[in-house]
């Protein structure tokens, strides 16, 4: 293992989902899922991943197919996708 890497974030998918939530205060599920070009299940995944971590945090408003979810990434997210291996 590479010193420094976190094996949370530096998985291509989450690295990507993490990527795109520093570049917006929060992003819809759907609007996630179409910029990482994967299926509902793998980015349910790879955000509960995220989530467990502290690196995202998501809100739920209303059930089924009319309800939605929107994700942030959180401070912890941040320092984590901001910070690198050194020498």
């Amino acid at each position: 293992m590479i010193d420094g890497l976190d094996p949370v974030i530096h998985v291509p998918k989450r690295l990507a989902a993490m990527a795109v939530l520093a570049n917006a205060p929060s992003v819809l599920f759907q609007f996630l899922k179409d910029q990482l070009q994967i299926s509902d299940s793998d980015l349910s995944r790879r955000t509960s991943t995220l989530e467990s971590a502290g690196y995202t945090s998501s809100t739920k408003v209303g059930h089924g197919r009319g309800g939605s979810t929107t994700y942030r990434m959180t401070p912890a997210g941040q320092k984590a996708t901001t910070s690198t291996a050194r020498p």
